[in-house]
C-alpha cells in the first residue's frame, strides 16, 4: 500500500502541470472572462438607458423573495457551471495522459529502470489510472469550487450597485450542497470514466508507436463499417447504437455529466421552468439512478477487462 501511495505521488508531481495548473489557468481564464462581461453587461446598459444614473439605480424593490430565490439558484448554476468547465479541462489532459502513460516509459527506455526496481506492473498501472480518475477530478473540482466560490462573490459585489445587498443574495444560495454535491459525483464519475481510460491505456500499453491513432482509429473505424452495414441493409446492424454505446463510451466517457442520458427522462422536460426547481430536481439520487442502467455496469467491467489487459502488455511487451 505504501509503494502504491509513493507510485501516485510520483504521478502526481510528473504531471504537475496537468493536474494542477491546467486547471488553474481555466479557472483564471473563466473569471476574467466572467468578470469582462459583467463590466460590458453594466457599460452597455448605461449606454442603452441613455444616463449616467442606470449605473447607481436602486432596483431593491423589484426584488421580491422569489426573484431572490431564483438569483440564489443562479448563483448554484453558476458554481455548478465553473466547476463542469474546469473539469471539461480535466478531460483533455486526462486524455492525453492516459494515452502516454504506459507508452512514454517504453519509447524512452525508462521502463528498463522502473522494472528493475521491487514495483509490480499491477501497482504501476493502477496508480496511473487512479491518478486519472481520483486524484485529477478531485484537484479539478476543488479548483472549481475556488473559481466557482470567487464569481459568486463578484457577481454578489456587482448586484449591490443594483440595489441588492450581497449578503441577501449570497444567503438564498447554497454553496455547501453545491460543493457537497460534486465530491459525491466524483466516485459516479470514476465509474463512469472506466471504459475511455481502459481504452486509452490499452492503446497506450499495446501500440508500438501511435497510441492516438489507434486509440480514434479503431473505434471511429468501426463505427464507419457498422454504419456501412446498416445502409447496405446487412445484418441488421443499428449504427446510432454502436456510435452512442460503444464510440461514445471509449472515446467520451472521460466527459464529466456524462451518464445524464442514460437517464430515462431529463428532469427539465418535467416542466421545471425555472432553476431553483431544476437544480432541486438534479440531486445526487437523479444522478446515481444512471447506475440502475445495465449498460453503465457493462461499460465500466469492460474498462476494468481493458485495464487488466493494459497489465498484461505492461508485463510482457517487449519493444527491443
Amino acid at each position: 500500500m505504501k509503494s502504491f501511495y509513493w507510485l501516485v505521488k510520483r504521478e502526481f508531481w510528473e504531471h504537475k502541470g496537468g493536474f494542477v495548473t491546467a486547471p488553474i489557468v481555466a479557472g483564471l481564464i473563466a473569471l476574467v472572462l466572467n468578470v469582462m462581461l459583467l463590466i460590458t453587461a453594466e457599460v452597455l446598459g448605461k449606454r442603452w438607458a441613455g444616463t449616467d444614473n442606470h449605473f447607481n439605480t436602486n432596483f431593491d424593490g423589484a426584488f421580491k423573495p422569489d426573484n431572490l430565490v431564483q438569483a440564489g439558484a443562479v448563483l448554484d448554476m453558476t458554481l455548478y457551471g465553473v466547476t463542469f468547465l474546469i473539469l471539461g479541462v480535466m478531460a483533455i489532459v486526462v486524455f492525453f495522459y492516459c494515452l502516454g502513460a504506459l507508452y512514454d516509459d517504453r519509447r524512452d527506455r525508462s521502463i528498463l529502470f522502473w522494472k528493475s526496481l521491487p514495483l509490480s506492473d499491477t501497482n504501476t498501472v493502477l496508480s496511473k489510472a487512479a491518478s486519472a480518475v481520483v486524484v485529477a477530478p478531485a484537484i479539478a473540482v476543488v479548483t472549481g469550487v475556488i473559481a466557482g466560490l470567487l464569481l459568486m462573490i463578484v457577481v454578489s459585489i456587482f448586484a449591490t450597485f443594483h440595489g441588492v445587498p450581497a449578503w441577501r443574495l449570497l444567503m438564498e444560495a447554497h454553496p455547501f450542497r453545491v460543493v457537497f454535491t460534486l465530491l459525491a459525483l466524483l466516485p459516479l464519475y470514476a465509474i463512469w470514466a472506466l471504459p475511455t481510460l481502459g481504452w486509452l491505456m490499452l492503446c497506450s500499453a499495446w501500440a508500438r508507436s501511435k497510441p492516438f491513432l489507434w486509440a480514434i482509429a479503431l473505434p471511429i473505424g468501426a463505427g464507419i463499417i457498422v454504419s456501412w452495414f446498416g445502409l447496405m441493409g446487412l445484418f441488421n446492424l443499428g449504427s446510432s447504437w454502436f456510435w452512442s454505446n460503444v464510440v461514445g463510451r471509449l472515446l467520451g466517457s472521460l466527459v464529466p455529466g456524462g451518464w445524464v442520458g442514460q437517464n430515462n427522462e431529463l428532469v427539465i422536460m418535467h416542466g421545471h421552468d425555472d432553476p431553483a426547481s431544476m437544480l432541486n430536481s438534479l440531486d445526487l439520487a437523479w444522478h446515481y439512478s444512471a447506475l440502475a442502467n445495465p449498460s453503465t455496469w457493462i461499460g465500466a467491467v469492460a474498462g476494468v477487462a481493458m485495464i487488466a489487459a493494459a497489465i498484461w502488455f505492461r508485463r510482457w511487451r517487449d519493444d527491443s
